[in-house]
């Protein structure tokens, strides 16, 4: 995610909604016995272009899920909104993970499966469509779709680097 269009947000400023993508208990056995802990994994969003997702891993499960949301607001990026759905179609991948997002016409609604929904729907994307191919491991596909998100590219800034007007950009 080394893109030049990855901006890090501070997170003190903004006020987030987290959402739970899901949580696994796991089990280690030791000669004693099993012992449970639960790992966490959850988006964080100011629903206006704002997302970060992070794991939290503990013995509890409200514990997990805090650590969770502190580690989101550690792994912020900005993505371009664009009259509720996204200025253009993109590739995501991690791992095996693959997805692919495209704006959609206003009142279409966020099309997309269960990783992917928390974070479109908590970056602010009303009108979107989706599709997850390969793993389906909500770890790999929450980290794909925060790939392709921030591929985006601003429609303003690449009318500004071709020393072109909004229109052209669109309709070009």
């Amino acid at each position: 995610m080394s893109n030049a269009n990855v901006k890090k947000i501070k997170s003190s400023e903004i006020d987030f909604k987290d959402r739970l993508v899901s949580i696994q208990r796991v089990t280690k056995v030791t000669k004693g016995g099993r012992t449970f802990s639960f790992s966490a994994i959850v988006v964080v969003g100011n629903e206006n272009g704002v997302v970060g997702y992070g794991l939290g891993k503990a013995k509890e499960v409200t514990a997990a899920i805090a650590k969770g949301i502190d580690d989101a607001k550690k792994h912020l990026v900005k993505v371009p909104v664009l009259k509720g759905t996204l200025p253009h179609e993109q590739l995501g991948k991690y791992s095996g993970a693959k997805v692919y997002i495209q704006p959609a016409t206003p009142g279409t609604g966020v099309i997309a499966g269960g990783a992917m929904r928390a974070v479109l729907e908590s970056v602010g994307v009303k009108d979107v469509l989706a599709k997850s191919k390969g793993s389906s491991n909500p770890h790999s596909v929450v980290k794909a779709t925060i790939d392709a998100l921030s591929k985006m590219r601003d429609p303003y800034t690449v009318a500004q680097a071709r020393g072109v007007d909004l229109d052209t950009v669109f309709n070009g």
